[in-house]
This record gives C-alpha cells, sequence and structure tokens, in this order.
C-alpha cells in the first residue's frame, strides 16, 4: 500500500493531466462552469430578496420599545384604539419619558392609492398619522431634504424609500388625501427601516381628513430599557380598561415578514433545485468527457501502480475545483447584480407597500458556494469511478 507522500503525489500527478487537457475540451468545461454560476446566482439573487424584505422589517424595531394594538389584531390595519384608551398606555409604567412628557405615540394607520414611478401603475402606499413622540420612539430617524411637517396644518413627509418609488412624493409636491391636498414638505430616512416606506401626518389632521373622530390603530412605545418590557405588558394586558396586545416592536416587525419571505424561500429553492439537476448533468457530460480524453494517461499511469483511489480523487478534486469556479462566479454575479438593488413589494399582513433593498449576505453566498461543491461532487463521482476501473489492457491498446 502506498505511503501519504506517495499517494498524495499519484493524486498531483492524475490532476496535472487532468488540467491540461482542459483546452481541448474548454467548451464542454466553460458550459459546465457557467452553468452552475447560473444556478448560484440566480438562487443568491432569489433569496436576497426575502433577505432584503427581512432586514427592513428587522431594522425597524429596537428591544427596548414596544407596540401595543387591539387584542387578537395581527397587524395595524385591523386594529382599533380610543383615545382614552392610548392615554392609559402612555401612563403604563416602563414607559421611558422625556421633556414632553411620555414617550409613546398614538397612530393612525390608512393606505392610499399612488403611482410607481417606473410602471405608473397604482398601489398601495402607507399614510401613518403621527404624535410628536413619534419622531423618538424611533431609531435613527433624521430629514434629509426638506423639514418636519407642522403640528396640525395638512403636511406630509415622506421617507426616502417612498421618495424613492413612488411618483408625486418630492419636496412641494402636493398630494391629494382624503378631502384636500397636502403639500410635502420634507423627506427623511430612518436607517433603514419599514418607516422609509410611509408617508407621515399629524395625526389629527388625518383624523379629520378621514372622518376617523378620535380613534388610533396602534401606541408605538419608548420603554425606559428593555428589561421593562415585562412590566409593561403585564400592567396592560391585566388592566380591565383594556384589550390589548403588546409586543416588541422588533418581534411585531419580524412576524410581518414572515409571509413573503416564506413564499420566496418556497419559491427560490425549488427553482435553484431544477437548475442544479440541469447543472449536474452538465458537470457530469464534462468530467466524462475529461476521463475520455484522458483514457491512455490513466491507464498507463494505473500500469505503472498508481492506485484506483488517486485516480477517484483526483477527478473528484477537478470537478470540484470546476464547480467552486462556477460558484464563485455566480456568488459574484449576484453580489455585485442585486446586492442594494431598490426594489418594493406588497406586504400581505398591512397589504401595504414596502421598499427595500435586495441584500445578498454572507450566508447566502455560503449557500451559493455550498450548493456548487454539491453539484461538483455529485458531477463528478460516476466519471471518477468509471475512470479508476477502466480496464487496463483494452485502454492501452488505444495508445
Amino acid at each position: 500500500m502506498a505511503g501519504p507522500i506517495n499517494w498524495f503525489s499519484q493524486v498531483a500527478s492524475v490532476t496535472k493531466f487532468g488540467l491540461l487537457s482542459i483546452p481541448q475540451r474548454r467548451g464542454s468545461v466553460a458550459a459546465a462552469v457557467f452553468g452552475i454560476a447560473g444556478v448560484v446566482a440566480v438562487l443568491v439573487g432569489v433569496l436576497s430578496i426575502a433577505a432584503g424584505f427581512r432586514r427592513v422589517l428587522a431594522d425597524s424595531g429596537s428591544p427596548d420599545s414596544a407596540i401595543v394594538l387591539r387584542s387578537g389584531a395581527d397587524s395595524e390595519m385591523v386594529s382599533g384604539l380610543g383615545r382614552e384608551q392610548t392615554r392609559i398606555i402612555a401612563d403604563a409604567p416602563g414607559v421611558a419619558r422625556g421633556p414632553g412628557g411620555a414617550l409613546a405615540s398614538a397612530e393612525l394607520f390608512v393606505i392610499i392609492n399612488l403611482p410607481k414611478k417606473s410602471t405608473g401603475t397604482d398601489v398601495n402606499v402607507p399614510l401613518r398619522g403621527v404624535e410628536p413622540a413619534a419622531f423618538q420612539v424611533r431609531d435613527h430617524l433624521k430629514f434629509v431634504e426638506g423639514r418636519p411637517f407642522t403640528w396640525g396644518r395638512n403636511e406630509v413627509v415622506v421617507g426616502v424609500g417612498a421618495a424613492r418609488e413612488f411618483a408625486g412624493l418630492e419636496v412641494g409636491d402636493l398630494m391629494k388625501v382624503g378631502r384636500y391636498e397636502w403639500p410635502v414638505v420634507g423627506i427623511f430616512s430612518a436607517g433603514g427601516s419599514a418607516a422609509e416606506s410611509e408617508v407621515w401626518s399629524d395625526a389629527k389632521a388625518l383624523q379629520d381628513a378621514y372622518h376617523r373622530g378620535d380613534s388610533f390603530q396602534s401606541v408605538y412605545v419608548r420603554l425606559q430599557s428593555p428589561a421593562a418590557f415585562d412590566r409593561f405588558k403585564d400592567a396592560l394586558t391585566t388592566d380591565p380598561r383594556l384589550n390589548v396586545k403588546v409586543e416588541r416592536q422588533d418581534e411585531y416587525f419580524a412576524e410581518q415578514s414572515t409571509a413573503v419571505t416564506t413564499l420566496i424561500n418556497l419559491l427560490g429553492y425549488p427553482i435553484a433545485g431544477l437548475m442544479a439537476v440541469g447543472a449536474i448533468f452538465g458537470a457530469l457530460n464534462t468530467m466524462y468527457s475529461s476521463v475520455a480524453a484522458r483514457t491512455r494517461e490513466i491507464a498507463t499511469l494505473r500500469a505503472l501502480g498508481f492506485g484506483r483511489g488517486a485516480v477517484v480523487a483526483s477527478i473528484m478534486l477537478e470537478s470540484v475545483a470546476l464547480a467552486l469556479l462556477g460558484g464563485v462566479i455566480g456568488a459574484a454575479v449576484a453580489y455585485f447584480g442585486f446586492n442594494g438593488f431598490h426594489a418594493s413589494t406588497i406586504n400581505w399582513q398591512s397589504f401595504s407597500s414596502l421598499t427595500f433593498a435586495f441584500a445578498v449576505t454572507r450566508g447566502l453566498l455560503v449557500q451559493g458556494i455550498v450548493l456548487a461543491t454539491l453539484i461538483g461532487v455529485l458531477g463528478g463521482l460516476l466519471p471518477a469511478f468509471r475512470a479508476a476501473w477502466l480496464p487496463i489492457a483494452s485502454a492501452l491498446r488505444q495508445l
């Protein structure tokens, strides 16, 4: 039995012959490499949609903030709270306080139709009526253009995502809402969160425009600390005057991403799987061509005492190397082609558009490389065993 050093030298020798034969079969090699690259690019590209959607909602809350909805409501659209209830919530233990009082914003959430810039078709855009504390409850909120709206006036400010995707939301534009026209006076960013997909106004002005009386749909709260959440929640859920559910904002928004991300994953993995089957056959064809082109060399080496294991390992090594090359190309295409690409889609929980950027994460790139490696292993296995078990005598007759 050959020693470890001898075995590795045998593998290196057989692999060298394989690499030297690539120019003679460059067509099949290129087809296999770019086929695998296509599989990886599609998988990573599709899943980057779900990752970007999930990221924008994950960035929409923090552990020291909470949202209060009516009990049984799974989104703001189906929730409802009265003014007296929102006051009780703001006075609950655990709520942080600033110079202006409790950091709690009772908010109204309605849907308006605006045309997309890219297609001109009307889509649902969230319009949120807020109270002054809203600007302190959210993290990383700052104005990048214009100014905040004036409280008590029919003015709106717009998230950078909404301004980018939808028409009529530039500073100075007039937006028709309810019975009035509302001037756009500012554009704000919010650290990539869902708020950037929204249009904001004074809650009282919005209530008047939609005849909502003194009703709200949610209360956004900044807590004294993440540890204050349980005390805050217990106080509200045990209060006989209230019938509410309380969640941390980050957990609430994570739930909001479930439907869309599940759908994308259910589509992305099967599509990539079907393409992977084709890529495996491409790899099989390439490696069978490699074995056929080296029949005499492999037989000669076997006659000189090279072991079957060295032949199998070298063929597998070549197959995996070509697959990894394709995987790297596909990952690069996905990263430079999709990462940061801005789009919008419907959030099925709120039935409103959410703007987000595709996110090609490190985890997705690893998934793509692992898939490429698997294709290489499956595509090289049968040709490797065929090469190792070639009848030496018949193969040498081809000399």
